[in-house]
C-alpha cells in the first residue's frame, strides 16, 4: 500500500543522534523496523516481491508523489547493514537515505536479502544483483531510467554494495536468472564504512586506530586459514577493474567496528586502476551513522555524486 504523509517534525525526530547512531549495534538482534511517517511529497510501496514467491525477503520502493508521466528517473538500490546477519530495510538510516534521494529526483528501493546461516554468501550478493535486475525489468512500470542505476549501502550493506558494483557480469558470482536479459550493472556506488578487504581487515583500539590484529568475519563459518580463496573472492578490492563504477566512500575517523584503513585501501586500489574515487574521512565519527546527524550532514555530497553520474546531461 502506498503511504503519503505527514509530519516534518517526526522526520526531524528521526534524525536525532540518540535513535540512529546507536542503531547499528542493535540491528543484528533487532526486530523488523517500524514504519515512520514520511514527509509530504514522498510515498512508499512496502514489501514488494522481487526474489520469487517462495522467498520472504522483499523490497520497499520509494518515489515522489508527483512525477512527470513523460520522464524516467534514475534509481538507487539501498542495502542495509547489520553484520550480514541482521538489520532491516525500513530502519531509520535507510528511510532517511531513501527520502533524501527521492526529494532529489530518484526512485529508490530499500531491500532485504538472505541473512540465514546456510549459504549466507554469495546468496546475499545474488539477492542484491537481482534487485538491480528487478528495477530494469520493471523500468516501464515505475518510469525508471534503466541506464542510470546506482547503489548505496552502510557497513555490511557497504560491503555488498561494493561487491555488486565491482562484479557485474562475473560468471562465478552470477545468480540464477530471475530476469532474463536484465543486467546487474550499476553506474555509481556509495560506500558507507563498508569492508573492502576481508583479508586485511583489522581490529582497532578505543580511538579507532587500527591495531594490526586480524578481525574475524560473520560472513563465513570458516576462518581465513580454512578458506583463504573464499575470503579473497568476497573482498571488493579484488574485483576492481578499470571499468568499475565511480565510488564515493564515507568513513568515520574513530570507527571501532570497521577499521578506517579499509576505506583507505579501497581508495588507493580504485585510484591505481584509474577509477574515480573520493574518500571522505569524518572526524570524530564512529560506526553506523546516517547521512545526516545533529553534528554533520553529508546528504549534499551523496546527492551531488549521484547527480553527476546518474542524471542525463542536457
Amino acid at each position: 500500500m502506498a503511504i503519503n504523509v505527514v509530519s516534518f517534525a517526526v522526520l526531524c525526530w528521526c534524525l536525532l543522534p540518540g535513535g540512529l547512531l546507536a542503531a547499528e549495534a542493535q540491528r543484528a538482534a533487532a526486530a523488523p523496523g517500524t514504519s515512520r511517517p514520511l514527509p509530504d511529497g514522498v510515498k512508499v510501496e512496502r514489501d514488494l516481491s522481487y526474489l520469487g514467491p517462495e522467498r520472504q525477503e522483499k523490497l520497499d520502493l520509494y518515489q515522489a508523489v508527483a512525477r512527470s508521466p513523460y520522464e524516467r528517473s534514475p534509481a538507487v538500490v539501498i542495502i542495509h547493514g547489520g553484520g550480514w546477519v541482521g538489520g532491516d530495510k525500513s530502519a531509520e538510516r535507510e528511510v532517511i537515505t531513501a527520502v533524501t534521494l527521492v526529494q532529489a529526483g530518484y526512485v529508490c528501493v530499500s531491500i532485504e536479502y538472505w541473512k540465514g546461516e546456510k549459504d549466507r554468501w554469495p546468496r546475499n550478493l545474488a539477492d542484491c544483483k537481482n534487485a538491480v535486475r528487478w528495477l530494469r525489468f520493471n523500468a516501464d512500470r515505475y518510469r525508471i531510467d534503466p541506464d542510470n542505476i546506482g547503489v548505496i549501502g552502510g557497513s555490511a550493506g557497504g560491503h555488498l554494495a561494493m561487491m555488486l558494483a565491482y562484479t557485474a557480469g562475473n560468471k562465478e558470482l552470477n545468480p540464477p536468472s530471475l530476469y532474463p536479459d536484465c543486467s546487474d550493472r550499476v553506474s555509481a556506488c556509495v560506500n558507507l564504512y563498508g569492508i573492502s578487504n576481508l583479508l586485511t581487515r583489522q581490529g582497532t583500539d578505543a580511538s579507532g586506530t587500527p591495531n594490526g590484529q586480524p578481525a574475524p568475519s560473520r560472513l563465513f563459518p570458516e576462518d581465513r586459514g580454512e578458506a583463504l580463496e573464499k575470503w579473497k573472492l568476497a573482498s571488493p578490492v579484488t574485483h576492481i577493474r578499470q571499468d568499475s563504477p565511480p565510488t564515493l566512500t564515507l568513513h568515520g575517523g574513530r570507527d571501532t567496528t570497521v577499521d578506517r584503513d579499509q576505506s583507505k585501501e579501497l581508495d588507493r586500489t580504485l585510484t591505481a586502476a584509474g577509477v574515480e574515487s573520493k574518500l571522505i574521512m569524518v572526524p570524530g565519527a564512529n560506526h553506523a551513522w546516517p547521512l545526516r546527524t545533529a553534528k554533520f550532514d553529508y546528504t549534499g555530497e551523496v546527492v551531488a555524486f549521484f547527480d553527476r553520474h546518474l542524471k542525463a546531461k542536457p
